[in-house]
């Protein structure tokens, strides 16, 4: 059998892929962006990745299995929904790549690998008990509860960014979901927007308001900037409401803060913590711990390679994914 696995990481924009061996060391990697311009286009990516990868050598005997993570709905059987890539109504992504790599392939959630590559090689290893927030342009998260992945009735736990977190009409949420709306990237550019539309004194004027990005809040911020520092406050105190229901339901021994929005996380993790404690069960917010990923854009490789070991060498290969999904970490 071979010693390495193949992992991508199928995102809106880009595309990661790596050879990963048995104990979760990257041996090499590759990103490129996503190509938009058919359907078939991030499938044969995926296959160039691979063959990239295997270094002249056929998928089929560079690699044990295969797995991908992708940004939408996950099907058993390795169909994909995925609003951000057009055409992916009804992808038959596992199908498809099995037959381009001839070899198992197992498809899952980013929210899902998300959190098996945290209980594997990171923040919340050996833990039967984990959640994951990733926190981006959008806000899902990857829940791990007796040690057995939590998937839903359709497919659909960890779908936070939905949390009802006030009792005002958020404009933007009915498309989004109203924690998302206040708490994920877009939601504190917008934040900051109206704020300095309405004249409010920042470094930031200096800047076409239309235009300003998060990462150009998040330094004025550091530089002590008063209304950056306050936005990303109360972008913390939400998240804070919405881990504490988390955590309330779940009783989870850890929680991982991941994705783009963790780069700042150190301009609100201090609102978050106290808006939790205030408002989840007392006990329960008392033992749970709250780390930042050290994983970075590396953690969903690392899920999918945790899952492509799990399905190698299993001969049934149509049942690849239904047999991996009660996966334990205990």
């Amino acid at each position: 059998m071979p010693s390495h696995v193949f992992a991508a990481d199928l995102g809106g924009t880009k595309c990661s892929a790596a050879r990963i061996d048995r104990k979760g060391r990257v041996v090499s990697c590759r990103t490129v962006p996503v190509d938009l311009t058919s359907p078939s286009g991030p499938v044969l990516q995926i296959r160039q990745l691979a063959e990239e990868l295997a270094e002249g050598r056929n998928p089929a005997k560079a690699f044990s299995a295969a797995a991908v993570a992708v940004p939408g709905l996950v099907r058993q059987n390795g169909t994909v929904w995925a609003p951000n890539l057009p055409g992916w109504e009804r992808m038959p992504l596992a199908r498809r790549l099995r037959r381009l790599l001839g070899v198992p392939v197992v498809v899952e959630s980013d929210r899902i690998a998300a959190v098996l590559g945290e209980c594997w090689k990171g923040a919340a290893q050996g833990r039967a008990d984990a959640i994951v927030l990733m926190i981006g342009t959008g806000l899902g998260a990857g829940i791990l509860s007796g040690g057995r992945v939590v998937r839903g009735a359709h497919e659909l736990s960890g779908c936070v960014g939905w949390l009802t977190v006030t009792r005002e009409d958020i404009p933007e949420a009915p498309g989004r979901g109203e924690l998302e709306s206040l708490a994920a990237g877009p939601g504190i550019v917008r934040a900051a927007q109206e704020r300095l539309r309405n004249g409010e004194a920042s470094s930031l004027s200096r800047l076409n308001v239309s235009q300003v990005t998060a990462v150009d809040i998040a330094a004025a911020a550091r530089q002590g900037d008063r209304l950056a520092r306050d936005v990303f406050h109360h972008a913390g105190r939400y998240l804070g409401f919405g881990v504490a229901n988390l955590v309330s339901l779940f009783n989870p021994e850890i929680i991982v803060i991941g994705g783009g929005m963790a780069e700042a996380a150190d301009l609100y993790l201090t609102s978050l913590t106290r808006a939790m404690a205030e408002r989840a069960q007392p006990l329960a917010a008392t033992q749970v711990k709250i780390r930042v990923s050290t994983l970075g854009n590396k953690v969903n490789l690392l899920g999918c390679a945790r899952l492509a070991w799990e399905v190698a060498g299993r001969a049934v290969v149509h049942n690849a994914r239904r047999s991996a999904s009660p996966l334990r970490f205990t």
